[in-house]
């Protein structure tokens, strides 16, 4: 049975997000050629919609869902130096486990080799007064990452966990909620 692929695009009004970022991360995946989104992509329903799409290099399913924002303020810090999830898949099971340890936390923010990395459902960045950084070293490199990178927008370092608190902002990104800052006053409030 063939490794199972994950691609979750936003869709707000009919309107498909990002296109060619998902475009190339499939075809990063699988290979160019072997699933073409935009013919595959056919929204009937207003609102704001995550299309979820499931594939392999011989079959793909689309599925529509209405989308209703998860409310994320404290991160919890869990390490592990030998999660991989460099391709968005279906099995998840590594980074769910890791979920489960955020305690009363809304989310995890993952550490490995002592770098920062991602949450369990976004690529993270850093304001440091000046600019937002983003590591280097993602788990998973996002559809949004990759066109904030592109436009100049957040700008990629290693972090080390030792120097989340010396940051003023954290955002979250990823597909469905774009560039989300948590806000608060004091980023021990967010860090748990």
């Amino acid at each position: 049975m063939n490794k199972r692929y994950l691609e979750t695009i936003k869709i707000l009004d009919r309107k498909v997000y990002n296109l060619d970022y998902h475009q190339a991360r499939v075809d990063r995946t699988i290979g160019e050629g072997k699933l073409d989104l935009y013919s595959l992509i056919k929204p009937e329903e207003s609102g704001l919609l995550r299309c979820r799409i499931l594939y392999d290099e011989d079959n793909a399913s689309v599925e529509y869902i209405p989308y209703t924002k998860r409310e994320i303020k404290k991160l919890k810090l869990v390490f592990d130096d030998t999660i991989e999830y460099s391709k968005k898949c279906e099995d998840r099971e590594d980074i769910n486990k890791l979920f489960e340890q955020r305690e009363e936390c809304d989310d995890i923010l993952i550490v490995k080799d002592g770098l920062v990395t991602d949450t369990s459902i976004a690529n993270i960045a850093f304001f440091d007064g000046d600019i937002w950084l983003t590591p280097k070293l993602p788990l998973l490199e996002g559809t949004m990452r990759a066109k904030l990178l592109e436009e100049k927008k957040i700008f990629a370092t290693y972090i080390s966990y030792k120097d989340i608190l010396k940051f003023q902002k954290i955002a979250l990104m990823n597909a469905m909620i774009d560039f989300d800052i948590i806000t608060s006053d004091n980023l021990e409030d967010i860090i748990c």
